[in-house]
């Protein structure tokens, strides 16, 4: 996907969509919030956070410079929509494809079970945060007028490269949706797409082999090896039973108990070991309580650990990622500033996620 994606980008249809985003929203600040997130969650759910937020983030400047407004607020609630857009598929978040491979759940699956809750906790956070940041989003409206005059087209920097590629990444996210009825993996859709794409593209396979993540490939691959130990060490065990004897075999209570440990446990130590740590927990559980065919408890998991991810600076990929561009261009976030609006943001989406779990599967 990180191949597919830096391909196709390279044709400009990203920036196109940001400033069709603007223009639609034509100025209007709750327009433009609900529209930025909308645009982040769709490309997160399709593409991955982490990817999007390196993709939409630069956008964002440029637009916040045309509507002469602070930037920072619109960038705040890309990462929260990022992150919890993220839970909606198997794709849109690291937790997820790893809790999809190690319970055998399919890109259906999460939409069907997944996505309902985050579209809707994403929709209520996104009007909540529209008013926390009003007073500084507010647009003048000669600034208004220019937005409108923007022509989004001149984003497409080739369009004979955007013919080449973009029909390639539908078809690949097609597939996404087909893969269980044609009995294939998810990674050999996302592999073939990338292999059809560096064949259609223009841009060279060495210039596109360097612009994957490889230092996060090394670090998942690393982590597996640290939790592989830890399972044989007993020391997973020794958690899932803790697990166990808090909630005294409740399945509700260990419901709640995933979903919470999950959001601020993840906030704290980054969504993605924890994630790794907790799918042999979760195995444990179910074995132990006898649910092996339940799918609630990885729902729970699921939830907990993508919208943990806005805890804090350190919480998730996307968020770093985020932090790094805005230092780039001088308008750095503050660990602390991120703070005071992640932590009500993960507190109230956990609290959402746990009534919808409980509601659902309780």
């Amino acid at each position: 996907m990180m191949i597919l994606v830096y391909l196709t980008s390279q044709s400009g249809i990203y920036d196109y969509i940001a400033v069709k985003a603007g223009q639609i929203s034509r100025g209007n600040p709750f327009a433009l919030i609900v529209m930025m997130a909308a645009t982040v969650t769709v490309l997160a759910g399709f593409l991955d956070n982490l990817t999007t937020i390196l993709l939409i983030v630069p956008i964002t400047f440029l637009l916040a410079d045309t509507l002469d407004i602070d930037p920072i607020p619109l960038i705040l609630i890309e990462v929260v929509s990022a992150n919890i857009g993220g839970a909606a598929t198997l794709i849109g978040d690291p937790p997820n494809i790893m809790i999809g491979n190690a319970a055998g759940l399919n890109f259906n699956d999460f939409l069907l079970n997944t996505a309902p809750a985050a579209i809707s906790i994403l929709g209520v956070i996104t009007v909540a945060l529209y008013f926390v940041f009003r007073n500084r989003i507010q647009v003048a409206e000669e600034n208004r007028r220019y937005v409108m005059e923007l022509d989004a087209r001149a984003s497409i920097r080739d369009e004979a490269e955007l013919k080449r590629t973009l029909p390639v990444l539908l078809g690949t996210i097609v597939l996404f949706f087909l893969h269980q009825y044609l009995h294939i993996e998810p990674a050999t859709v996302a592999l073939t797409g990338a292999a059809v794409c560096l064949m259609v593209t223009r841009v060279p396979v060495e210039e596109a082999l360097e612009k994957i993540e490889w230092t996060t490939l090394f670090f998942f691959i690393g982590l597996f090896v640290m939790v592989g130990a830890l399972e044989v060490t007993g020391a997973i065990d020794h958690v899932a039973e803790t697990i166990t004897d808090v909630t005294n075999g409740n399945r509700n209570a260990e419901l709640v108990g995933i979903v919470w440990t999950a959001s601020f446990v993840g906030g704290i130590v980054d969504n993605i070991p924890l994630t790794a740590a907790m799918i042999p927990v979760v195995t444990q559980i179910q074995e132990a309580g006898g649910h092996s065919g339940d799918t609630a408890h990885w729902w729970a998991l699921s939830l907990g650990a993508c919208f943990g991810g806005n805890l804090t600076l350190i919480s998730a990929a996307a968020n770093v990622a985020a932090l790094g561009l805005a230092e780039r261009a001088g308008r750095p976030i503050g660990f602390w500033s991120f703070l005071k609006i992640g932590l009500p943001v993960t507190f109230a989406s956990t609290l959402l996620a746990t009534a919808y779990i409980l509601l659902r599967y309780g």
